[in-house]
């Protein structure tokens, strides 16, 4: 065909619709010669249209070719695609459905040009990388500039995988809603969203994707995390083996938006790792409050109560250990806290603490069912670990380790701890080369009941555990406390502060440190017909202490207030040994405020233990053997060093004679025996009384309780 130029933009056109679908790359080839008149320019052109048939406003011309000379074939070409890539000329996105293609003549006028042919063909596959299996979302519209809002887009994409592999190719694209790809994604570019925006990658959901989407690690586990909460197709976040530097406190609750969520899941396989900062910084306010024991959660008139954070340790006169504030009142001036602070009334000044933690959940109302597994927490002394959320149940711990918390290692400021779980964990103490006198952080504390605490290994804290409620497991953990000091102090690795604990010690390795059972968080310290201290069972457990004086004890009875006894404690089977170190006792009671009534204790029992390096060993029952060798109607049985906890000699369950009882003649006497018991100053001597005066040895086994 030759064509006469007249008119400003000489077209033309082929009206044969050329369908368009998102993702076809069309190029147009036109070959042309100048014959004679005018030299124009040449260019591919074309018209697009939409389902209605109506024309769309896209690009619809290629780059422009000046034609030189007469007779010489040039070709001219231009590519059409739906995406922004490199080499397409006309970018139209996803709306047109068809077009026409033809090209332009411009420049002057009067030139005659011969069109041998025009080309159409598609070229998608040099764009789509079909060997590849991959859709990208530039085909689909996607602009990739950091401004245009490319949900859409990614959407599109997403919808037309048909089972092959999203990309993202290079660029920057601003997602400005919540997005779910449910295909199998490769980000080469990156994504923009606001926090509160939530991405699903619900193929691959783990670090290394995030990471990739975001361009930065920390960025990527945070909004993995987020979307934890909200895709329902996955359980666990895998962090990829990876290490992700986490230069402030994490807000897990105000990541996910929401103040409530029970359903299991799972973060797992990978490092978090506290990088030193002010972020950190412990938050404290010293203020002064009203304290009443009859409304023992509350502090009232709370001075400067706005400026006191959730989840602040409570300390100053007559608190006891691991108080924390679970709610603020601003408006009323109170102050809730997660148990009773003690006994102690009044108004007077407290500080609140504000420990910062790696993962903080405290800012949900209930959370249930979390875990964390092969995580650690690598605080380098610079950050706590974890915070509880304020209540919920099952919270569980696997496999991880808390390395050098600043602090804290778990901290629960509510019932969040209800059921917690924490197996085969190591917790290492950033003041392990600190005299243990002088050691501030403690590994984990629980408010509520049943925690099971389980094969764990736990280095030097000032306390491993502070526990209230019953319920509680301790089976095959190894913890311990001292330091190299001579004759150093030592401290309790567990402080259980339920009086009645319904608890159980199995198989532990108990080092350097000791059990304390105490009433410390009771509001009314004495006793008031109530449980008194027990409940406890103490099996199988290894219990060692090196370098330290006489005057240690690896289990402490402190009562607060007076009238209490022991009812239910067993402990048995347990090996007690002291290393470079002689030890008087295995046991004792802390009489600092109150001592025991032991004329009430019940159902305790110490039998079956070893006892290596300890001056005095423990029994009750305990078979004492007496040798009479003058006669006398009166034979006085000493059991008082025996007896656990100071206590008196109640009960004789058995006398049984070592051979013949006789009198002073030597003739054997077949008298039966009565006791009286509680005897001496101590109350740990018996009376054997015989009808006449008579002598021989015995077996006698005594009691310190009441057996039932």
């Amino acid at each position: 065909m030759e064509l006469l130029k007249l008119d400003s933009t000489q077209k033309l056109s082929c009206f044969r619709q050329i369908p368009c679908l998102p993702g076809l790359y069309l190029r147009g080839t036109a070959r042309v010669k100048a014959v004679s008149g005018s030299l124009p320019s040449v260019r591919i052109a074309a018209w697009a249209g939409n389902s209605r048939g109506r024309a769309l406003n896209v690009p619809l011309t290629g780059p422009q070719t000046t034609l030189q000379r007469y007779g010489e074939v040039v070709e001219v070409t231009a590519i059409i695609g739906s995406g922004n890539r490199g080499g397409v000329d006309m970018v139209w996105g996803t709306d047109p459905v068809y077009a026409h293609i033809g090209l332009d003549l411009t420049g002057p006028n009067g030139g005659v040009v011969r069109i041998d042919d025009i080309v159409v063909e598609d070229v998608t596959s040099v764009f789509l990388r079909d060997m590849l299996g991959m859709v990208d979302v530039r085909d689909f519209g996607a602009r990739g500039d950091g401004r245009t809002d490319d949900s859409a887009a990614f959407a599109a994409a997403d919808a037309a995988t048909g089972g092959r592999r999203l990309l993202v190719s290079a660029g920057t694209y601003r997602i400005g809603s919540h997005l779910t790809l449910n295909s199998r994604v490769r980000f080469e570019g990156t994504v923009v969203m606001d926090e509160g925006s939530r991405l699903a990658c619900t193929r691959n959901f783990d670090l290394d994707t995030y990471t990739a989407a975001f361009g930065d690690e920390y960025l990527g586990f945070r909004k993995a995390l987020q979307a934890l909460f909200y895709f329902t197709g996955h359980v666990t976040l895998d962090l990829s083996g990876r290490r992700v530097d986490i230069p402030e406190p994490v807000d897990v609750a105000a990541l996910a938006a929401t103040s409530s969520f029970e359903q299991r899941r799972v973060l797992t396989n990978g490092q978090l790792n506290a990088i030193e900062g002010g972020a950190w910084e412990t938050r404290t306010v010293t203020a002064t409050a009203t304290y009443t024991p009859s409304d023992s959660y509350r502090l009232t008139n709370v001075e400067n109560v706005a400026n006191i954070a959730v989840g602040s340790r409570v300390s100053g006169a007559g608190v006891p250990r691991e108080i924390y504030v679970r709610s603020v009142n601003v408006g009323a001036g109170t102050v809730e806290l997660n148990l009773p602070a003690g006994s102690v009334g009044g108004t007077r000044r407290f500080t609140f603490e504000r420990y910062r933690y790696v993962l903080d959940f405290s800012g949900f109302d209930k959370n249930s069912k979390f875990e964390i597994s092969d995580v650690e927490f690598q605080c380098n002394g610079a950050a706590s670990a974890l915070m509880l959320p304020r209540a919920g149940t099952i919270f569980r711990l696997s496999d991880c380790v808390i390395n050098k918390p600043k602090d804290r290692g778990i901290t629960s400021i509510g019932t969040g701890c209800q059921g917690l779980i924490v197996d085969q964990c190591q917790f290492l103490s950033n003041e392990q080369p600190l005299r243990a006198q002088d050691r501030t952080t403690i590994a984990l504390n629980v408010n509520a009941n049943d925690s099971k605490l389980r094969d764990n290994r736990i280095v030097r804290f000032a306390h491993f555990a502070v526990l209230h409620g019953t319920g509680h497991m301790f089976i095959g953990n190894h913890f311990f406390g001292g330091d190299n000091e001579t004759a150093g102090v030592r401290r309790a690795g567990v402080v259980l502060t339920e009086m009645n604990v319904k608890g159980l010690f199995t198989g532990n390795y108990i080092d350097n440190c000791f059990i304390e059972m105490t009433n410390e968080h009771d509001p009314a310290p004495g006793f008031d017909n109530e449980f008194s201290f027990g409940g406890l069972t103490v099996t199988g457990n290894i219990f060692t202490v090196n370098g330290t004086g006489r005057g240690f004890r690896w289990l402490m009875v402190t009562p607060r207030g007076p009238g209490h006894f022991l009812n239910g404690l067993s402990v048995t089977g347990n090996a007690f040994r002291t290393i470079n170190a002689t030890v008087d006792r295995v046991e004792d009671v802390d009489t600092t405020y109150a001592d025991l009534d032991r004329g009430r204790f019940r159902n305790v029992v110490f039998e079956a233990n070893t006892f290596n390096g300890i001056q005095q060993p423990i029994f009750s029952p305990v078979t004492v053997e007496h040798v009479q060798n003058t006669p006398a109607a009166r034979w006085m049985v000493d059991a008082a060093a025996y007896m656990p906890f100071g206590g008196w000699a109640r009960n004789v369950t058995s006398i049984v004679p070592e051979g013949p009882v006789v009198d002073g003649a030597g003739a054997p006497q077949v008298p039966a025996a009565w006791v009286d018991v509680e005897l001496g100053g101590t109350r740990g001597l018996v009376a054997l009384n015989w009808v006449k005066p008579v002598k021989g040895v015995t077996q006698v086994t005594i009691r310190c309780d009441n057996p039932t």
